[in-house]
């Protein structure tokens, strides 16, 4: 199948099973590969929101811990080996900027957090990323959490950009940590937010 193209597909990651090559080699190498399912079991969540889940590596390891999951790209190649992996869980093809995610009912789902890791902010279409903290924000439950990690050195927001526009969104700053292992955070390349409803 022919994949959309995305700001991750115009410059050249992987895809696919090639993206799922690099984590069993860090995985086979003994490295930890699931900081990010880590950090957001560690908020105690029963249903969370994959926001630009990729394969599902995230997704199904929260899934796999108890978590209900639910993955939502816009790259149906990625979502195609996603399905593959993890056939119980719930995988949508959309924006993040517009999708919406219901229950059977056709009522938007309230999530506890969001989770939106592996730089899915700076490989946004530009220009869209208040609108997706937006839409993502409006997915959450009262009390509920957009964790969202990303590179500072690339093109995308800033994190003072980053602040606003989740500000915006009717959220507020809990945490920001250098790593999802919540290294503190002192400025430097890349930040992991935590932003409340």
């Amino acid at each position: 199948m022919v994949g959309a193209v995305t700001r991750w597909s115009e410059q050249g990651g992987s895809r696919g099973g090639d993206y799922d090559a690099r984590w069993r080699r860090l995985a086979d190498a003994g490295e930890s590969i699931h900081g990010e399912a880590d950090l957001v079991e560690w908020f105690g969540p029963s249903c969370v929101l994959d926001a630009g889940c990729g394969t599902g590596r995230v997704a199904i390891e929260l899934a796999r811990r108890g978590v209900d999951v639910v993955g939502v790209d816009l790259d149906p190649v990625m979502l195609d080996t996603a399905r593959r992996k993890g056939p119980d869980i719930e995988w949508i093809c959309g924006d993040l900027a517009d999708a919406a995610v219901t229950d059977g009912e056709g009522q938007r789902r309230a999530f506890d957090a969001v989770v939106m890791a592996g730089n899915v902010m700076i490989f946004l279409a530009p220009g869209t990323e208040a609108a997706v903290l937006a839409n993502m924000a409006r997915h959450l439950g009262p009390g509920g959490r957009i964790v969202a990690g990303f590179q500072l050195d690339r093109p995308g927001p800033a994190v003072a950009a980053y602040d606003r526009m989740a500000a915006e969104a009717g959220l507020t700053l809990e945490h920001r940590w250098s790593t999802w292992d919540r290294r503190p955070y002192t400025g430097g390349d890349y930040a992991v937010s935590v932003w409340i409803s």
